[in-house]
């Protein structure tokens, strides 16, 4: 039997759903968690959302997985534990947890309150704490991390709905505030409408913006109209809708993760528009570079927002009533939901009812 590292000597037991292999299927999985440091809170994990990174990591589709791999970087729970110097947070308070949990806190992007930037952040699972543990995620019974990692959930959010704001939420909020995309008199296209896509309409119509949603499924139209509250709905794949609305929009948000040309979007911006991709594709997208040169045209790419601007999507979101659209689901349930995933039947984001549904096998 190996000796056990300092860091696993002093770490506490934790269980959850675990993918061994590429086949990419969940099972329980007993593993550690290091223990409560001075400026680390303990979450007893409430609720944990389903991202479609989630699915190609277990499944190892970007070939950087290591197995055994817990997934899950959407979470909500309650505080159990505080460290001696933690100041945001006390026990009983909720807390969520995103992308990443670590970062170096030295860099110009650290200073800068882009932790999301910093090229030695560490991601909330599947990769190796400063300590030398592996990082487990979300689909779990607790988590240990450092309260600067943490954002405050405002008392009477609805936990459930907003488990999807801490990845889905300030992936398109941080974008469309970093680049004015939304306000008043302001004119963004969606593209897609899918886990990132709804969330982003809501957040724009709360800043003020007419909204367009551009999809190439016709039947959204009634959803993302009378539902959601977009102005406008527009099928990508009706050249008659596409040359009528050539050149009216001063950006676009573009969450589809399939590839696809960015030719029509960039004909529908208005000259200065800016074009921003956050949808992660596994193959390049066709880029033209004539009509972003005669129309002075932007292309730009965002990932998650930095620890002060999640702090500042959920504070907003709490008041203006924005939570993701959601079907809850019980752990078990976890490997249907993949599979309902990768063909794009939810609407819109699955989330794990991890407090109620986890129940070790002992």
């Amino acid at each position: 039997m190996s000796k056990l590292s300092a860091a696993e000597e002093q770490s506490t037991n934790a269980y959850g759903w675990a993918a061994r292999d590429s086949s990419g299927i969940l099972s329980p999985f007993h593993f550690i968690r290091r223990a409560n440091g001075e400026k680390d809170i303990t979450l007893k994990i409430l609720y944990c959302g389903i991202c479609h990174s989630d699915l190609h990591l277990v499944k190892n589709e970007l070939g950087i997985t290591n197995y055994p791999i817990v997934p899950g970087h959407e979470i909500v729970g309650e505080v159990r534990k505080v460290g001696p110097n933690v100041t945001k947070f006390k026990v009983g308070d909720k807390a969520g947890i995103g992308c990443i949990i670590g970062s170096c806190r030295k860099c110009n992007n650290c200073k800068d309150d882009l932790e999301s930037y910093c090229s030695k952040m560490i991601w909330t699972f599947n990769q190796e704490y400063f300590d030398g543990l592996r990082t487990f995620g979300g689909y779990s019974d607790k988590l240990v991390v450092d309260e600067h990692f943490a954002v405050r959930i405002p008392h009477g959010f609805a936990l459930d709905g907003a488990a999807p704001l801490l990845c889905a939420g300030i992936t398109v909020y941080s974008p469309i505030k970093y680049f004015g995309l939304a306000h008043p008199g302001n004119h963004l296209g969606i593209v897609g409408l899918g886990g990132l896509g709804h969330v982003a309409v809501k957040f724009a119509k709360a800043l003020g913006a007419k909204v367009t949603v551009i999809s190439t499924s016709p039947s959204k139209e009634k959803e993302a109209i009378e539902h959601l509250g977009a102005d406008a709905f527009l099928v990508s794949r009706d050249q008659d809708q596409l040359q009528a609305a050539m050149e009216t929009m001063d950006g676009i948000l573009d969450t589809v993760s399939a590839p696809h040309s960015l030719l029509p979007l960039v004909g529908l911006l208005k000259t200065n528009g800016k074009l921003i991709v956050v949808g992660a594709s596994l193959k390049p997208h066709e880029l033209p570079t004539m009509p972003l040169i005669m129309g002075r045209k932007l292309i730009a790419g965002s990932a998650a927002g930095g620890m002060k601007e999640t702090q500042e999507m959920i504070d907003f979101a709490a008041k203006n009533n924005i939570t993701a659209d959601i079907e809850v689901i019980p752990m078990d349930y976890v490997n249907t939901a993949l599979e309902r995933l990768a063909k794009g039947d939810v609407r819109y984001r699955f989330v794990i009812d991890v407090g109620n549904t986890l129940n070790p096998p002992f």
